[in-house]
C-alpha cells in the first residue's frame, strides 16, 4: 500500500506566508427574525461597505439554503417516481401524539375488503351440497334424545381453494376404424359442443388478461405454462391475441361512441416507448418526438368506460378527437384533468367543455414541502381533510344534493382557505419563489377550476380515478419496457380498454371477453343491441347477463344525457351458429 502524502498547511500569500486560521465548522440555525436583528446591529457599528458585504453574504447563504432545500424536494419527487410514493395522508405526515389519550367513541366498522373472504366473494366457484352422513331431517336428536332435527336456513359453509393451470389441455382420442377390404377409415366425431378448432375462445381471453390485465409478458407466461405441463409458445400467444383483437374492434368502436356522450370525462397521460418509429429516420424533420399513453374515463349515469390511446398526441388532443363523435345537441361535458398545458392549451379552441382541475395535484405540492414548512402545510392539509370527509359523506346523494351539501359544508372552508393563501403572499409571510410560495401560487392561479365542485353538480374533487387506471399502462411499461410497433400498441390499448371498462362496471372481464369473442359476428352486425339480447350459451347457466352491467355494447336504457337516451332499440336477431363463433 502506498503512503499518503501529508498535506501542507495552506498559507496566506498576501499576508507574508502566514498560515490561514482554521475554519470554525459550527453551524447555527437562525430564524429570519434573528438574521434581521443581527444585520441591524451590524449596520449600527460597522462601516457602510462592511455592512453591505455582510448583507450580501447573508443573502447568498439564504439563496444557497433555498436551492439545497429545493433540490431535496426534487430528489424526493424522483424517488417517489422510481420506487413508488408512500401514502400522503395527513395522519402519516403529522402522526398523533402518542402521549395523548385516544378519544373514546363508537367502535369503527371495519373497512370493506379487509378480513377473511366469505363464500360470496367467489361467485364462479363450484357449489357442492354435502348431506349429513348419518342424520336426516326429522330424526331424533342424538344429544338430548327428545327433540327432532330440522334444516337450518344457512348451511355450514367451507371454502377450499385449489391450484390449477391458467390454460388446460384436453386430449380427445377418437376411435378410428379402417376397412380391411377397401382401406377406408372411419373416425368418431368429436363430442357435442367441442368443435374442431384447437384453441377455444377462452384461450385468447386468458392470455389477454395476463398480458394486458396484469402486465405479464408473453415469454414469462410461456415459461409458466411450460412448467405446468401445458406448453404454449409466446409466438402462438401473440397470434391468438392479435387475431382476437380484430374480432373485438366493433366492441371497441361502440365503446368509443358511448364514451363520447359522457357527462364527465377524466383525462391524463403517461410516457410510453415505441421502438418502430419510421418518422424519426427522416433527416431534418422537426416536430414532437415523444410517445404517450392517454387514459380517458367517461361517466354517463351509473356506467363508466375506460379508453387507452397510445401515440404521439397528448391527452387534450385525444379528447378533442373523441368529442368529434359527440352528439351535437348534448350539454357540455365536464373535463377533469390537471393543470398541465398539454391537457387544454392547444385544444382550447376545439374543446367545448367545462374544465375542472384536480384538487389532489394542488394538495400534493404542499405535501412535497411539508418538511420545510410544517405549520403552514398542516393548516392546508387539515382543511383538505375536512373537504374530502364531506365528499365521502355524499356518496349516496344525487349530483344536485351533493352540490348543495358541499356548498353548505365545504364552501366556507374553501373561502377561508383562499383568504389565508392570499394573506401569506400579500403580508409577505412567505417568499413567492420558495417551495411554499410556488405551491400557493399554483393553487391561487387555478382556484376557479379547483373549486368547480362548489358551483357545478357532478364535479369530482380530483382526477385520481384515471390516474389509477393508467397504472395498467405503467405496469406494461415496467414489465415489457416498450411496444415494438404501433399495431402492437393498438392491440394493447384495445384490451386494456375492454378489461378496465368491465371492471369499472362490476362485470367479469374474462367472461366479458369470452362472450364478445363467442358472438363476435352477432356483435358486429348489431353493435347497439343491449347485452341482455345476446343469445344463450349452452355452456353457462346465465350467459346472457354476463355483460349486462357493462356499457360497451350499449349504454343501456337508464343512461341519458340532456334528457335523451343514448341506447338504441333492440331488434329481432337470429343467433349465430355456435360452431362458427370462433375461427382461428
Amino acid at each position: 500500500m502506498g503512503r499518503s502524502k501529508q498535506q501542507k498547511a495552506k498559507t496566506d500569500v498576501a499576508g507574508g506566508g502566514r498560515p490561514l486560521p482554521a475554519l470554525d465548522r459550527r453551524f447555527l440555525d437562525m430564524t429570519p427574525e434573528q438574521v434581521a436583528a443581527l444585520l441591524a446591529r451590524i449596520d449600527a457599528v460597522a462601516s457602510p461597505e462592511d455592512a453591505a458585504a455582510v448583507r450580501g453574504m447573508a443573502a447568498t447563504v439564504r439563496c444557497l439554503d433555498e436551492e439545497i432545500k429545493t433540490k431535496g424536494t426534487s430528489i424526493r419527487r424522483l424517488r417517489a417516481l422510481a420506487f413508488g410514493a408512500v401514502t400522503e395522508t395527513t395522519r402519516r405526515l403529522f402522526p398523533p401524539d402518542p402521549t395523548k389519550p385516544k378519544p373514546k367513541g363508537e367502535p369503527k366498522e371495519p373497512k370493506p375488503g379487509h378480513g377473511p373472504k366469505g363464500s360470496k366473494a367467489f361467485p364462479t366457484a363450484e357449489r357442492v351440497k354435502v348431506p349429513h352422513a348419518t342424520l336426516h331431517t326429522g330424526d331424533c336428536c342424538p344429544e338430548c334424545l327428545k327433540g327432532r332435527l330440522y334444516p337450518k336456513n344457512q348451511p355450514a359453509v367451507m371454502v377450499r381453494i385449489v391450484g390449477m393451470s391458467p390454460l388446460a389441455a384436453k386430449v380427445y382420442e377418437r376411435e378410428a376404424l379402417r376397412c380391411n377390404g377397401c382401406g377406408e377409415t372411419f373416425t368418431a366425431e368429436p363430442p357435442e359442443g367441442v368443435g374442431t378448432q384447437k384453441y377455444d375462445e377462452t384461450v385468447p381471453a386468458t392470455v389477454a388478461l395476463f398480458r394486458f390485465g396484469t402486465g405479464m409478458p408473453y415469454a414469462r407466461f410461456a415459461r409458466f405454462q411450460m412448467n405446468l405441463g401445458v406448453p404454449l409458445p409466446a409466438s402462438t400467444m401473440n397470434d391468438l391475441v392479435m387475431h382476437a383483437a380484430d374480432l373485438l374492434e366493433p366492441a371497441l368502436d361502440e365503446l368509443t361512441r358511448w364514451a363520447a356522450q359522457g357527462e364527465l370525462i377524466h383525462q391524463d397521460d403517461t410516457v410510453m416507448k415505441l421502438l418502430d418509429r419510421p418518422d424519426l429516420c427522416k433527416d431534418g424533420k422537426k416536430g414532437r418526438k415523444g410517445v404517450y399513453t392517454t387514459g380517458l374515463i367517461s361517466k354517463l349515469g351509473r356506467n363508466r368506460v375506460a379508453l387507452f390511446i397510445t401515440g404521439m398526441q397528448h391527452a387534450g388532443e385525444n379528447l378533442a378527437d373523441l368529442l368529434k363523435r359527440r352528439t351535437a345537441d348534448l350539454a357540455k361535458p365536464i373535463q377533469m384533468c390537471d393543470a398541465a398545458a398539454a391537457n387544454t392549451s392547444k385544444t382550447r379552441k376545439t374543446l367545448d367543455t367545462i374544465v375542472a382541475h384536480c384538487l389532489a395535484h394542488a394538495r400534493r405540492k404542499f405535501v412535497e414541502v411539508v418538511d420545510r414548512f410544517p405549520e403552514e402545510c398542516r393548516h392546508l392539509l387539515e382543511v383538505m381533510k375536512e373537504v374530502y370527509q364531506n365528499d365521502a359523506a355524499t356518496q349516496d346523494l344525487s349530483p344536485p344534493e351533493r352540490l348543495k351539501y358541499h356548498q353548505e359544508r365545504s364552501g366556507p372552508l374553501m373561502t377561508d382557505l383562499e383568504q389565508w393563501l392570499k394573506s401569506q403572499i400579500q403580508d409577505r409571510r412567505v417568499e413567492p419563489n420558495s417551495g411554499l410560495g410556488k405551491a400557493i401560487g399554483y393553487m391561487l392561479k387555478h382556484w376557479q377550476r379547483l373549486t368547480l365542485f362548489l358551483r357545478e353538480p357532478g364535479v369530482p374533487l380530483d382526477n385520481n380515478q384515471v390516474e389509477r387506471s393508467l397504472k395498467r399502462a405503467i405496469m406494461h411499461r415496467k414489465n415489457s419496457l416498450f411496444y415494438k410497433t404501433q399495431e402492437g400498441a393498438r392491440v394493447g390499448d384495445l384490451y386494456m380498454s375492454l378489461i378496465h371498462s368491465a371492471e369499472l362496471n362490476g362485470a367479469n372481464p374474462f367472461d366479458y371477453l369470452v362472450t364478445l369473442l363467442r358472438y363476435h359476428a352477432f356483435v358486429e352486425e348489431n353493435p347497439g343491441v343491449d347485452a341482455l339480447e345476446l343469445p344463450g350459451d349452452r355452456g353457462r347457466a346465465e350467459p346472457a347477463s354476463l355483460i349486462s352491467g357493462c356499457p360497451t355494447i350499449s349504454p343501456g336504457p337508464s343512461s341519458t344525457v340532456g334528457g335523451r337516451s343514448c341506447a338504441r332499440q333492440p331488434e329481432a336477431h337470429v343467433p349465430p351458429d355456435q360452431g362458427q363463433a370462433w375461427q382461428h
